[in-house]
């Protein structure tokens, strides 16, 4: 299987044919009928179910409480906020009608033009005005504040140019929407939220990030503020990972949620809102992987261990196998998930290929000899670096092991993110660096629309974010000359 897959393409030579290639043959996602959409296949939705299940309890700790609200939104809602409208317009799908009948012509099915809906209804490409419309019922006054509430469900933005993972025409996520009685507690929750997205990506994806703000241009529609978390594949694009956005009183004014203050006066409700999505399944796999298949951190492996017996005849495998399950009931009570292969319809040599593929970060392998002399062969899927160790005391060593491993491959992507950051002074510079490098590029930038846009159109690259961390700096614009007070950071991306 790896074999396989290394003959079609590897990652050098087509990064992009590579990524498609290797989400179909792991077994992750593939097409569907409908376009533009995707199939989540069992090995794909279990690494999306421990995303989900860690990011849920990350949640919940935080005091955010799971609701859910109607996959369908009217249309006139979203003529309310403007920003938001305009925003999300090119991107909506539209229910015009509710029923079907059959042609009378014989061919099919038809709609029915006499089921035409009052109000047309918005197939929901994200939540905020159904929720802030369900809000004003919720709240009177300031007591009944906060509200803080997030939602697993899917959204179907129609995108012309999709991806399997990175842009889907439907895709699922988690949003998280919050109302609070105060500016300054909005803002705290916006950051609250970002900072819990970066933890999750770095110390569970293995994925470096840089937090910052979103330039004025590239904000939420309808936000005030965005925040981010950026990180850099492979092939020196960024992937925006995560946002967090300050919305202000613009939903509560867009749809009149009012509350009475502690001073008994009625104010507008302040609001934030924030969400990840399946996208991260394209950065775990973009950020890791290499063209034997997956390399997935161990903390996000549906199978973080897998035993292979090697043997000839039924009475050596039965031997072996007695062996593999006291080892396997071990690590399972040290909370490590695994799995022992003994399929006996295909070599071990296609079960090695397959696993590697699949991106499971420990092999261990037992044979006849191995049987003999107390001993198993393991090998470590991020390095491919095989060693034949004392089965004694074997449980402790691989959990010590996985520990290793997720440091290792976070420590392998952060070098290389650290070694794609380039500062640059002049425009001849930062096009230079694009073409022939890519990664992040720290450069002055004048702050206007105008001079974003000129680069966006000139070099298909974007104002990823302004570092949260960025120092000040007295510098000139790259284009226009015209003075700055820090770097941001640009990058191509997905």
């Amino acid at each position: 299987m790896a074999k396989e897959l290394k003959e079609v393409v590897n990652k050098e030579e087509n990064y992009s044919q590579w990524y498609n290639n290797l989400v179909v043959k792991a077994g992750l996602a593939e097409t569907s009928a409908v376009r533009g959409c995707m199939v989540i296949k069992p090995y794909g939705y279990a690494i999306w179910e421990k995303m989900h299940e860690v990011l849920d309890k990350m949640f919940k700790e935080t005091g955010h409480q799971n609701a859910y609200f109607p996959l369908f939104i009217p249309k006139s809602f979203f003529s309310k906020e403007a920003h938001h409208v305009e925003g999300f317009a090119k991107e909506c799908a539209v229910v015009t009608h509710y029923r079907l009948k059959n042609d009378p012509n014989g061919k099919g099915v038809i709609v029915d033009p006499e089921a035409k809906l009052e109000e047309e209804l918005i197939v929901r490409p994200t939540s905020e005005t159904i929720i802030w419309n369900t809000y004003k019922n919720w709240i009177q006054s300031y007591r009944d504040l906060p509200i803080l509430c997030n939602q697993w469900a899917n959204v179907v933005r129609w995108e012309m140019r999709t991806r399997l993972f990175l842009r889907t025409a439907e895709f699922l996520w988690q949003e998280g929407h919050t109302a609070h009685a105060t500016r300054e507690e909005a803002i705290e929750e916006a950051k609250r939220m970002i900072n819990v997205y970066a933890d999750f990506v770095q110390n569970w994806m293995a994925v470096p990030v840089i937090i910052g703000h979103k330039s004025e241009n590239e904000r939420f529609a309808g936000a005030e503020d965005t925040l981010t978390i950026e990180a850099l594949m492979q092939d020196g694009k960024a992937l925006q990972s995560g946002t967090s956005h300050f919305l202000g009183q613009n939903f509560a004014k867009a749809f009149d949620v009012t509350f009475a203050n502690k001073e008994g006066k009625l104010d507008y409700v302040w609001a934030t809102s924030w969400g990840v999505s399946t996208r991260l399944m394209g950065a775990l796999i973009m950020a890791h992987s290499d063209n034997n298949g997956l390399v997935l951190p161990p903390k996000l492996a549906p199978i973080q261990v897998v035993m292979i017996p090697i043997y000839k005849g039924e009475d050596q495998l039965a031997e072996i196998n007695v062996k593999l399950e006291e080892i396997a009931s071990q690590l399972k009570e040290l909370g490590i998930s695994v799995k022992i292969d003994a399929r006996d319809n295909v070599r071990s040599g296609f079960k090695f290929a397959e696993y590697e593929l699949k991106g499971v970060p420990v092999r261990l392998a037992m044979g006849p000899r191995d049987l003999e002399n107390g001993t198993i062969e393991l090998m470590r899927r991020d390095t491919l670096e095989k060693e034949t160790i004392s089965r004694e005391g074997i449980a402790l060593h691989i959990k010590n092991l996985l520990d290793e491993i997720q440091q290792s491959i976070f420590n392998k992507a952060l070098k290389f993110r650290e070694s794609m950051i380039t500062k640059v002074d002049t425009y001849d510079e930062f096009k230079k660096v694009l073409d022939e490098k890519g990664g992040f590029i720290l450069a002055h930038w004048d702050g206007t629309v105008a001079t974003e846009e000129l680069i966006k159109e000139e070099t298909k690259a974007t104002i990823r974010c302004i570092p949260l961390d960025a120092p000040e700096e007295d510098g000139v614009c790259i284009v226009t000359g015209k003075p700055s007070k820090r770097r941001v950071l640009f990058a191509r991306s997905y």
